[in-house]
Order: structure tokens, then sequence, then C-alpha cells
């Protein structure tokens, strides 16, 4: 009899509020994934219902359009593409620069700093992503700006002048080269935290079997660590490209182009003013002066809206082709 009754399955004795436990747990979790895409179509439906008198007006032409001049009649125009060159290239320079210092604060603490080291490093740069983007963007105005003015825009400027990249400084040092770097640190916990997670993925056993094969430290973080996390990686520094593309704040506040309306905002120096998708929303929305105005803001929101989008399909898109290894020590 004891062997029939430990040979009857367990579920046909669950109690009946074991089974209304389940189905609770079910609908609650499938009710949070609905808000989470109600949410979504929501947001997504009033950007492109409000952005709809601008699309009709300006269609695609809008995209490539430089002008922006509110006012009435011929000067009431909007274009984006200066707010698109400015994005382009504030977000590609972060990206640029704070890739390859996640990626080595990611590997200093997975495979090289002391174990008493790692918590206290890894803290602080977590912290990072805490600052609220107000904050640093007061410490852009009044710490970096004045520094990259005085010290390395000048340098840039003197030593590297006959390229167009490097112009003069502009006044305060306000322009897109200190919204970049504002972005930096933004994108730099990100792509460090998701770097670290990474490198200490990768099996242990490859490690130390590309030591025992007398590959020198380097050539085992190269031919192992790096090339295994590659995917990773490129995930990781594509989800900082999404942070860095829709920060507005901050940016609004050193980028410098906040109170410029005419047409064009697209120069070569990265050390001019310029204006972003974020920030040119974030500046002029609360102070708009016709309805044509605050649809084409609304249509640079639709705009950002789509780069977004994409720009997180694509990380999922690489994450799922990227196998991740056991947990060392698991």
């Amino acid at each position: 009899m004891n062997t029939i009754a430990h040979a009857v399955p367990v579920g046909l004795g669950r109690r009946l509020g074991d089974r209304f436990g389940d189905g609770v747990l079910i609908a609650l979790t499938l009710l949070a994934s609905l808000v989470a895409a109600v949410v979504l179509v929501a947001v997504a439906v009033k950007v492109i219902d409000d952005a709809s008198p601008a699309i009709s007006r300006y269609g695609l032409g809008f995209i490539g359009h430089t002008s922006w001049t509110p006012g009435e009649g011929v000067r009431n125009v909007f274009g984006a593409g200066a707010f698109l060159f400015g994005t382009a290239v504030t977000s590609a320079t972060a990206l640029l620069i704070a890739t390859p210092i996640g990626v080595a604060i990611g590997l200093y603490l997975s495979e090289l700093a002391p174990r008493g080291v790692r918590g206290v490093i890894g803290s602080l740069v977590e912290l990072l992503a805490a600052i609220p983007s107000v904050v640093l963007g007061l410490w852009g105005i009044l710490v970096l700006g004045p520094f990259l003015q005085k010290h390395l825009e000048s340098w840039l400027h003197s030593a590297f002048g006959f390229i167009p990249l490097f112009g003069a400084p502009a006044a305060a040092g306000v322009g897109l080269f200190n919204a970049a770097l504002i972005l930096t640190i933004m994108v730099v916990p990100i792509i460090a935290s998701i770097s670290r997670e990474l490198f200490d993925r990768v099996p242990t056993e490859l490690e130390e079997g590309a030591l025992a094969l007398g590959a020198t430290h380097w050539e085992m973080v190269r031919g192992v660590i790096l090339h295994s996390a590659r995917p990773g990686i490129a995930a990781a520094a594509i989800l900082g490209l999404g942070r860095a593309l829709g920060e507005a704040i901050a940016v609004a506040q050193v980028v410098g182009g906040g109170s410029l309306a005419g047409p064009a905002l697209i120069h070569a120096s990265l050390f001019g003013p310029g204006d972003t998708l974020a920030s040119r929303i974030a500046n002029q929305f609360p102070g708009a002066t016709s309805s044509l105005q605050i649809a084409s803001l609304f249509y640079l929101a639709v705009i950002l809206l789509v780069i977004g989008l994409l720009a997180n399909l694509a990380a999922q898109t690489i994450v799922r082709r990227f196998e991740f290894a056991p947990v060392r020590g698991a």
C-alpha cells in the first residue's frame, strides 16, 4: 500500500489552495507583462498622434531639413536634421570613449583586482549611474566646461587645429564635446557592469588551459576572455548607446544650443555648440509658441523613440546569439 501511495503523482494530491495560488501567480505575471506592453503602445500612440500635424506637413523630409525657425508665416519652419547630427555626434563620441573604458573596468574587476578591492571599485563605478543627470549637468557647466575650454580643447586646437574636427573652443566650454563627455560618464557604468558579468561567466577551465599551453596573461585575455565575450560586449555597447540617445536634461545644460534657432547647427568642430533630439525637446517644449512647433517637437520624439527601439532590438538580437557559460565557481 505504501508503494502504491508513493506512486501516485504529487499533482493529484494538491490542495485546492495550491491550485488557486498557481492560477493567481500566472495571472499576475501575465498582467504585469501586458501592462508593460500596453504602456509602450500607449506612449507610441500618443506621441505619433500629437506629431501627426507635422508628419502630414513635412513628411520624411523633416528628417533631413536643418532649419528650426519658430514664428509666424514663412518663419514657422522646422526640421530634425541638425538635431539628428548632434545626437549622432555626441552619442557616437560617448560610445567611442566609454566602451574601452567600461571593458577595461570590467576586465580589471573580474580578472586583475585583488578580492578586497573589487567590491569597493565596483560599488563606486555603479554609483555613477545613481547620480542624477541634472547634477552631472551642473558639474559639466561649472567644472568640466571651464577645464575643457582652458586646457583640453585649447591644447587639441593648438596641436590639431588644421583638422576641422578640432576647431576653436566655444565660450565657457559648452558644446558637443562637453555633452559627449557627460554622456560618457553615464554610459560607462552600464558597459562596465555588463562586461564584468560577461567576463565572470567565461569558464575558468578555458583560461587555465590557455595559460597551461604557454600563453601570457594578455594572450589569454585577448584570445579567450575577450573573444568569448565579444557578442555580449557589443550588446552592452548598444544598450549604452540607448542610454546616451535619450538623455535630455544633462545634455541640454552643456550642449550650448538650446536658445539657437536658424538654418543650421551643423558644423565640423566638436567644440562648437549644438543640440540633440532630446535636448531640443526638453528646452523648447515648455515655451512652444505654436501648435505646429509642438507637433514638430513630438515628431522629434517619434524619431527618438524609433531610434531607441531599434537600438534595443539590435542589442536583444545580439544577446540571443550569445550563449552564457556557467558562472565561475557555480
